[in-house]
């Protein structure tokens, strides 16, 4: 059975030499297999919204409509959990969602999944992080400290508590990153093994004998890949969402740092009908 972990391996497709940097030293420039994922899964991308919006119609259609439930998805998620200022940050939200739904769904029909390497997934997750520091800063000033000093908690508890706030703060992209990256990771490892094992019972089968019981079994392994396949799809867009979410949920606590968290207002009793008499 082959390697399942071979097909995470960064594997040179052109390669461009070596350059000398003053400060980094010597680089190996190269085209990869990441490169390419990752540059199929922007063109794809660009080429998907670039159809959804030039030639908009009133009556959307299907593609029209699939591209609009996904800017929606992502407006209101911004909306909701940020708030008022929600717009502002919906492009970056929406970008890194797009981004990381195309690798996840091409690394399904491709050898290479641009998401399974830590690299990548710690690359949005110091982006997302370093967003968050900028906008705490530049909204709150020093203020922005204050989101380690729990007002509600006790006076002599506030210092242990803020201490923990602010470890569990800088482990964010550490978690961010894993998060993305074991999800996909384990996934298409565990297709891997389930693949092998059908190619491996078939041949088994083939020889005949009392190889022929391994028959049922490669067809029991069949159907486990054929459902972790569908389940991987979901999980594609799952870790995607979940990225998302994670970034509003962080940008939320430097934007509405002076407010506290976003609560939904009272509802009212519905009014009875006025009847005209």
């Amino acid at each position: 059975m082959a390697d399942p972990i071979h097909q995470f391996q960064i594997q040179k497709v052109v390669d461009l030499g070596d350059v000398t940097l003053p400060v980094v030293g010597t680089v190996d420039l190269a085209i990869t297999n990441s490169h390419i994922a990752m540059t199929v899964a922007f063109l794809l991308i660009v080429g998907f919204l670039t159809a959804v919006t030039s030639n908009a119609k009133i009556v959307p259609g299907r593609l029209q409509a699939a591209g609009e439930g996904v800017f929606g998805l992502i407006d209101n998620l911004a909306d909701s959990i940020i708030g008022h200022d929600g717009r502002k940050y919906f492009p970056f939200v929406f970008t890194l969602f797009i981004l990381i739904l195309g690798m996840n769904i091409l690394g399904l029909f491709l050898t290479f999944t641009a998401t399974s390497q830590l690299a990548i997934t710690a690359t949005f997750a110091l982006i997302t992080f370093g967003l968050v520091l900028v906008v705490g800063f530049a909204k709150n000033g020093l203020g922005f400290f204050k989101l380690f000093w729990p007002m509600g908690a006790p006076l002599l508890l506030r210092p242990v508590v803020g201490l923990i706030e602010f470890v569990s703060f800088l482990l964010r992209p550490v978690t961010l990153a894993l998060r993305l990256f074991g999800n996909m990771l384990g996934g298409h490892v565990a297709l891997k093994i389930f693949a092998g094992f059908v190619v491996s019972l078939g041949l088994l089968g083939l020889g005949g004998g009392i190889g022929l019981l391994a028959f049922p079994v490669a067809a029991l392994s069949l159907g486990m890949v054929v459902a972790l396949t569908a389940l991987e799809f979901l999980v594609a867009f799952l870790q995607a969402f979940v990225f998302a979410v994670l970034a509003c949920i962080y940008l939320n606590d430097v934007v509405n740092l002076d407010h506290g968290p976003l609560r939904a207002g009272p509802v009212s009793s519905p009014q009875p009908p006025t009847t005209l008499i």
